[in-house]
């Protein structure tokens, strides 16, 4: 049968106009197995790594098992040697050396491993009508009702008066106790439900239910609170002062999952900002020789404003580079004057059930790629770097040519709302950045959603990006 020709109009439709794909009917049967196959261990790694600390000490493990070696102050590393800073056990920068003078910058993909979640106070554990209880306060943008009756789990460190230090992690085995906050009946929740959504369950209401058995001795009171604790010495070695020089985290139970009957998307707690974090890991573990100096920042902090030394409104990273840039007889702010970055953060992707907070013209979606964000902020572009023109000129070629499908977002409608990334922060050093990530449904609930194709191009993104 004859092809009928293109008319003019066609022609130049296609010459000058945007025709994003759902990446599904771009990419091959072989590609998408490929994306399928890469997620598998990413579904692992979001069982393994909750929280800071754990993310911490799995980038550790796979990082030696890749040839790396803890940092060396003063140290002239040569083109391909692999190094790690380890920033107190909450955030890490992962570096290999590359071939070009450190003259030229570096190469550096900064993701954030902390999510939304429930502290212990420092004072947390009373009884309470015959329960024993934790107080928490929650950490992180969160609707604080999507956290009450859902299974609980319990991760951090526990450091004692004599300084030794025991790491906590109850729940995550299919042996362990679980935990919970409590909610009302909808029988007896009349006055609850006329609140606002906000206050639906207040935070002081967000205390996790840890046990309701009394220690056998009638000449003591606080009998339940008491057989908790005498639990916990007995296998922690602990007394109720520790707790004052402890971070213990309440963090969803809940395993990574495929979701769909197509299996295409990933359920899970803590993927903003997991996803951005294990890719840009998994890309710097398989850098070898590289034109520039490659390093990938996993920072601690972010939801709750990057402040803290563990966080990127911190100077760490900027004394780590000036600490590698010295050692050449460099300043560090002329290694960091020349140097580029992907901020690696999630956006949000737009709900079929919820359109309306998006302009979807310009809002990411799942299965469209990963997501190159010039600015973020709120309303007027507040607390935002707002990437050059010439930058992300540079970062759209860098993908087109080596087969990113790539889509760009913004954190909802322009009035209602926005959120902020570690950019801010790399661009005050005088960086240039851009947020580069993965599109996300649910954020910040305890079960978030992201798409299989668009985690294995934020990999495609950050390994690129390393080796141009």
């Amino acid at each position: 049968m004859k092809q009928e020709k293109k008319t003019e109009g066609e022609l130049l439709s296609e010459k000058l106009l945007s025709d994003h794909k759902h990446a599904g009917l771009l990419l091959s049967s072989e590609e998408i197995s490929k994306a399928d196959v890469f997620c598998e261990d990413y579904k692992k790694y979001l069982d393994e790594a909750k929280t800071e600390r754990e993310a911490v000490i799995k980038t550790v493990t796979l990082a030696e098992a890749a040839g790396f070696k803890p940092f060396v102050r003063g140290k002239k590393y040569k083109a391909g040697d692999k190094f790690y800073y380890n920033n107190r056990g909450k955030a890490i920068i992962l570096g290999v050396m590359g071939k070009e003078s450190l003259e030229s910058g570096v190469r550096l993909a900064a993701a954030h491993i902390d999510s939304p979640r429930m502290d212990l106070k420092q004072n947390p554990l009373y009884e309470e009508q015959d329960f024993a209880l934790f107080k928490t306060h929650y950490y992180g943008g969160i609707k604080k009702y999507q956290w009450a009756a859902i299974p609980l789990s319990l991760h951090g460190v526990v450091i004692k008066s004599n300084g030794e230090s025991i790491t906590v992690n109850i729940g995550e085995d299919e042996n362990d106790p679980v935990f919970c906050v409590t909610d009302l009946l909808p029988h007896l929740a009349q006055q609850q439900m006329k609140r606002t959504p906000a206050e639906l369950i207040k935070g002081e209401e967000l205390n996790i239910l840890v046990g309701s058995m009394p220690f056998k001795d009638d000449k003591v009171s606080n009998k339940i609170k008491l057989n908790i604790m005498s639990i916990l010495n007995e296998k922690y070695g602990i007394i109720e002062d520790d707790f004052m020089s402890a971070e213990l985290e309440a963090v969803p139970q809940f395993k990574a999952k495929d979701i769909g009957f197509d299996r295409s998307m990933i359920g899970a707690y803590g993927q903003d900002d997991s996803s951005c974090a294990y890719t840009a890991l998994k890309a710097i573990l398989e850098v070898n020789k590289p034109k520039h100096t490659c390093l990938t920042c996993l920072t601690d902090k972010e939801e709750t404003g990057s402040d803290g030394n563990t966080g990127l409104n911190s100077s760490y990273l900027a004394y780590f580079i000036d600490d590698l840039a010295s050692a050449y007889g460099l300043k560090g702010h002329n290694v960091i004057s020349a140097s580029e970055c992907l901020s690696a953060d999630v956006n949000s992707a737009v709900d079929p059930t919820f359109q309306d907070v998006t302009e979807k013209r310009n809002a990411s979606k799942l299965n469209y790629g990963v997501v190159a964000t010039k600015f973020t902020g709120a309303r007027g572009k507040s607390g935002t770097s707002d990437a050059s023109a010439e930058f992300v000129g540079r970062i759209r070629r860098l993908f087109d040519e080596n087969g990113v499908i790539w889509q760009t977002g913004e954190l909802g409608k322009v009035d209602l709302g926005g959120g902020g990334t570690v950019a801010q922060f790399i661009a005050n050093l005088d960086m240039d950045v851009i947020d580069v990530g993965v599109p996300v449904l649910c954020m910040h609930a305890p079960f978030e959603v992201t798409s299989k194709i668009d985690i294995y191009m934020a990999y495609k993104a950050f390994a690129v990006f390393f080796a141009d």
